[in-house]
């Protein structure tokens, strides 16, 4: 697995046992598995005080989604027959969410937006040496609190205005056929390493963590990252 994985960014090499922390989400900006990974993984790097970073992969949970999106409801039924029959999981959800400090609002939410060019701007905040992750964390709360469309682009310029990023250049990022490429080359390179289910959670580029963990699981990863064997390992306990 840690060949596989040495693969996403070229000439990096994987990572040997040490003392610091290296954490790279892999997800989509309306995945709220992947916004309840996140917010955990934040207070598990908290938690442990050591010197880390926490950056992000891009994955499209619809790659094939069409440019302007989806209906919501159906969406749902396409995927799992009815609203009703996802219920009782956006549900659970919302309890879990509310311990992470998290409002999920799926009843607001009316389309499935293609979220291809919303990565293209935070591959936009990367390149100019911004931290993506609090882009990704509006994009995710604009969407799954607010029902916000961060498929339109007007939204996706309001939403990277925030965080200081010029909206001319956001408006042409959006339009960027270099910036849609990389993120398009990013996304086969992590599936072709046999990712297949997000959050994934890449620790050191030693070990993978997927699916939104409980605070004790992260940490005991974590550790295994830093101080297990030279071996890259792999946990898949995945929520969905």
């Amino acid at each position: 697995m840690s060949d596989a994985f040495s693969t996403m960014v070229p000439g990096r090499p994987v990572a040997r046992p040490v003392a610091t922390l290296d954490v790279e989400l892999v997800g989509d900006l309306i995945c709220p598995f992947c916004y309840l990974g996140k917010r955990r993984v934040d207070r598990a790097i908290h938690s442990v005080r050591g010197p880390s970073t926490l950056g992000f992969y891009p994955f499209q949970l619809n790659p094939e989604m069409p440019s302007r999106g989806e209906a919501f409801d159906d969406y749902l039924a396409q995927r799992f027959g009815s609203r009703a029959a996802i219920q009782p999981v956006l549900d659970r959800l919302q309890a879990e969410g509310r311990d992470a400090g998290i409002e999920y609002q799926f009843d607001r939410l009316e389309r499935v937006p293609n979220t291809l060019p919303a990565h293209q701007v935070i591959e936009l905040a990367d390149s100019k040496g911004h931290d993506p992750m609090p882009l990704v964390e509006s994009f995710m709360e604009a969407y799954l609190s607010h029902g916000r469309d961060i498929g339109e682009r007007d939204i996706i310029v309001d939403v990277a205005r925030r965080h200081g990023l010029d909206p001319d250049q956001v408006t042409a990022a959006i339009d960027d056929d270099h910036l849609r490429g990389n993120v398009v080359d990013k996304e086969q390179r992590i599936r072709a390493s046999g990712v297949g289910a997000v959050p994934g959670f890449l620790m050191n580029r030693r070990l993978l963590l997927v699916g939104a963990q409980e605070i004790d699981d992260i940490v005991a990863g974590f550790d295994r990252a830093m101080f297990g064997d030279e071996d890259g390992n792999e946990v898949r306990a995945p929520l969905h």
